[in-house]
């Protein structure tokens, strides 16, 4: 059974050189901290590990657990951290 789900959740990977698998998540992960270091190899190869919707999930994802962590951490609301990471005016 779970070599049922594997096949069917690995379905949607983009081929890759590299033998290892790769969450979703571990993309995301690569992905965004390569895009901060502007390190454009590795968007590349983070970008080839997991589908374009997957990575776009994953990237989602981490965006909303590292604004409640900031929100958490500077005790404001999640909207606030965000606007302002954003550089946009308070509401």
């Amino acid at each position: 059974m779970f070599d049922k789900i594997r096949k069917v959740w690995g379905a949607g990977r983009a081929p890759s050189d590299d033998k290892r698998s790769h969450n979703l998540f571990e993309a995301a992960a690569v992905y965004v901290a390569a895009c901060a270091d502007d390190d454009q190899e590795q968007i590349d190869e983070a970008s080839g590990w997991v589908s374009p919707e997957a990575l776009s999930f994953g990237v989602s994802e981490l965006a909303c657990r590292a604004v409640i962590a900031l929100a958490r951490e500077r005790d404001e609301s999640p909207s606030v951290v965000a606007r302002t990471l954003l550089g946009l005016p308070a509401a």
